[in-house]
């Protein structure tokens, strides 16, 4: 049965982005006339970082706009990408002449929608850049990484590129930095239970008792494989393997570790998960510079969690040890 607490389903996202910014309004206000959020205290003379995509992926995309983070986010309707429109609105609102970057998840409609809004912004003379974050390593194999699908790897790709526009770089080194983080970042997750869209009759899918999805995506796309469930310890080695086998990491590597939960999975789950995921990568010599274990980019309530790694240079080091603020994600900077 479909529980939601909502009023009208037409009104899900209006109202969602009406209360979101009440609670915080310390923090953000509204772009005029679109479902756009943005950061009030935000910087002027600086490379503007525009973030977007569906709703019903909160805290993702909205919630990462803060201090030393995102300027802005579009918000599309669930699990749509936003128009071309309220993108372009979104970042005529927060640039200030220094060009803007948008960040977001490598899907069909948002890939489609941006190029748009970048389209309409250039003829009006902003500079623009976009960097489609593609850290699913189990959508498309090494040599289709152009088809690879954007998770959870978007948290580490926002923080750096974040970093970056605060410290005054221009729009074309903040896009190499936030190009660099791709590069050096993969996920890949899986779903023990689906999500449920509102007025939607049906879940996103459909799993057996003692089914899990392997490889799913986080609008509930089909997985590598279903299989059994199975213990944290296994499912934390296959996907820490999966990770490694995609990107290798060796000793002396650092690195930093995200578990991120789909919806309505626990911390004491993901947990035991960090703990096994620690475990198999100090067998390997690699260090852990930081970890996180929280529900950052979620698929309502699907049950399930993702594994995102993060490998460091000294470049990207500091980028991700600078503080950033949001009421929803914080670092407090080293």
């Amino acid at each position: 049965m479909n529980k939601k607490i909502i009023n009208a389903v037409d009104d899900v996202i209006p109202q969602m982005t009406e209360g979101f910014i009440a609670a915080n309004s310390r923090h953000y206000e509204k772009v005029p006339g679109v479902n756009g959020v943005a950061y009030k205290k935000r910087r002027t003379g600086k490379t503007a970082l525009v973030v977007g995509g569906g709703s019903g992926h909160e805290p993702m995309f909205a919630g990462f706009v803060g201090k030393g983070l995102a300027d802005a986010a579009a918000c599309g309707n669930i699990f749509a990408s936003p128009d071309p429109g309220t993108v372009a609105e979104t970042a005529k609102f927060v640039q200030n002449g220094k060009g803007v970057l948008f960040v977001y998840g490598n899907y069909a409609g948002d890939n489609l929608n941006f190029d748009m809004a970048e389209e309409i912004l250039q003829e009006e003379g902003i500079e623009t850049a976009h960097v489609r974050v593609r850290d699913d390593c189990a959508s498309a194999p090494p040599e289709r990484t152009e088809d690879r699908r954007g998770i959870a790897g978007d948290v580490f790709v926002i923080k750096t590129a974040g970093a970056a526009c605060d410290k005054g770089l221009s729009l074309a080194e903040v896009k190499r930095i936030a190009e660099k983080t791709c590069l050096n970042l993969r996920s890949i997750g899986v779903g023990l239970s689906p999500g449920q869209i509102p007025g939607a009759e049906k879940p996103t899918f459909t799993l057996g008792d003692n089914e899990m999805e392997y490889g799913l995506g986080l609008h509930g796309e089909p997985g590598v494989k279903r299989t059994v469930m199975r213990p944290a310890d296994e499912l934390a080695f296959v996907m820490v393997s999966a990770i490694t086998e995609d990107m290798p990491l060796y000793s002396g590597d650092e690195v930093c570790v995200l578990i991120n939960g789909l919806g309505c999975t626990t911390i004491m789950e993901m947990s035991i998960v960090y703990r096994k995921v620690a475990q198999l990568l100090g067998e390997k010599g690699v260090a852990i510079h930081d970890a996180d274990i929280n529900s950052y980019c979620t698929c309502m309530e699907m049950g399930g969690f993702s594994i995102s790694i993060l490998k460091l240079d000294s470049e990207l080091k500091l980028y991700y040890d600078t503080a950033c603020f949001s009421p929803y994600y914080a670092k407090e900077g080293r």
